[in-house]
């Protein structure tokens, strides 16, 4: 569970600084981020992989830059469920989704390479 709220809160502020220099990403104050944090931490949990199975023909005919639309879409999903976050244009739902996966790869790294799970 300490996991899970390192991620979303990690996530919050990632997005918090995403809304300040992608154009297209709009965040309407802090408490929206993290709601936001938390709606885009479910999906990435059970809808990112039901969408990665199901695309997985098209992801391996691509080598795998298909998996950047998913991210997109996850990001563009959780800001529509979400009340404060709006994204305007496709490039911010693009890039927001591929920031945010990087840095859940580095989030993932660090969390189990210092073996706190």
């Amino acid at each position: 569970m300490l996991l899970f709220i390192v991620r979303v809160i990690i996530t919050t502020i990632v997005v918090l600084l995403c809304a300040h220099f992608l154009p297209g990403l709009e965040v309407k104050n802090n408490l929206d981020a993290i709601f936001f944090g938390l709606i885009l931490a479910v999906i990435n949990s059970v809808v990112r992989p039901v969408l990665t199975l199901l695309t997985l023909p098209i992801s391996i005919l691509t080598l795998g830059l298909f998996l950047l639309v998913i991210n997109g879409f996850t990001f563009w999903l959780a800001s529509e469920i979400s009340y404060g976050v709006h994204i305007h244009t496709f490039w911010g739902a693009f890039w927001g989704g591929a920031i945010i996966w990087v840095t859940g790869i580095f989030t993932n790294r660090l969390i189990w390479d210092s073996h706190t799970y």
